[in-house]
């Protein structure tokens, strides 16, 4: 296992035609348009991460990972997918879909918990942990620590396999379809974030 720093893209043909990708971001805060975009983490499954790195003064150009994010042959897994396809919309210019969820797939079939985090996610179907220590540092710097490295790695480093468990408890729970409906509305969902609905739920009666 190996977590390779690319700096402003991708090499061209870094994955394999048609592999799906795990894909997580890193940004300066929780404020889209405020709290720029730093890294994006990507991984196909197999036993690589690969990160890309941008510069305070980056103009986001990438045109490797723009193509491979918006290739429409190709799910792009996510955990909280809204806040990725925000940051990714609002700084790369790309709908970095079709779109699967973990998060969004824990919560319609783990209705027996309230903890629908990676961590937790990835401890009970995996029986593996992971640390979160790194998640609020500073990933603005000029340098990577290695601690940051393999925290912001070990983002997309399960997502191939918590997929495959929570797609076999959303069949036996009768909601595959309704997941479905809800990962592709969930570029829609980013779009209301940038555009000035973050917290309004336009479906409630008041």
């Amino acid at each position: 296992m190996t977590v390779y720093l690319h700096e402003e893209d991708i090499p061209a043909g870094l994955f394999a035609a048609g592999a799906d990708i795990a894909v997580d971001t890193e940004t300066m805060g929780l404020i889209t348009p405020r709290d720029r975009l730093c890294v994006v983490q990507l991984s196909d499954g197999g036993p690589d991460e690969h990160l890309v790195r941008f510069s305070p003064d980056s103009d986001y150009d990438a045109p490797n990972l723009r193509a491979l994010l918006a290739d429409p042959d190709r799910v792009k897994l996510y955990h909280f997918a809204r806040f990725d396809l925000a940051a990714i919309k609002h700084y790369l210019e790309v709908e970095a879909a079709p779109v699967y969820c973990t998060k969004t797939a824990s919560r319609l079939v783990r209705t027996y918990t309230d903890r629908h985090g990676l961590k937790e996610l990835v401890r009970e179907l995996l029986g593996q942990d992971i640390s979160k220590a790194q998640q609020s540092s500073d990933w603005g710097g000029p340098i990577l620590s290695d601690a940051q490295k393999d925290y912001a790695a070990s983002d997309v480093r399960y997502l191939h396999r918590l997929r495959e468990e929570l797609d076999r408890r959303l069949a036996r729970e009768g909601r595959a379809d309704l997941a479905k409906a809800c990962f592709d509305f969930l570029p829609w969902r980013a779009e209301l974030d940038l555009a000035g609905w973050p917290e309004i739920d336009l479906f409630a009666h008041v």
